[in-house]
């Protein structure tokens, strides 16, 4: 968990082929009450059929995950980073954090994914 002035930001992914299936990562981490309360949970995905994103309020984080992913070259995965508002206005630097919790999991997942 990444932390910046009262915010709490966590990273979670799976690997999906289908809408449906980002649908399902979405509603499993949903049922942890901690994460359906969160402020925002910004995901991206790539499928056989291109990118998929949503801010869920945090403009423009999708992009920055999907950005990165499209660099990594990680395809047939969602990527999930949930942020819970600590009370204080991040500015840029929320982007930074974003980049940070991908770049966590990205690295944490590199010898147990399929890219």
């Amino acid at each position: 968990m990444l932390t910046d002035r009262g915010s709490k930001y966590a990273v979670s992914g799976a690997g999906v082929r289908s809408r449906a299936e980002v649908d399902a990562v979405l509603a499993r981490l949903k049922e942890d009450r901690s994460y359906a309360r969160a402020t925002h949970n910004t995901w991206a995905a790539i499928l056989p059929t291109g990118g998929l994103k949503a801010d869920d309020g945090e403009s423009g984080a999708a992009m920055v995950i999907l950005r990165m992913m499209e660099r990594e070259g990680l395809q047939d995965h969602v990527i999930i980073v949930t942020r819970w508002y600590g009370g204080k206005k991040l500015g840029g630097d929320r982007f930074r954090r974003v980049q940070d919790a991908v770049r966590a999991y990205v690295d944490a997942t590199a010898g147990h994914r399929a890219t």
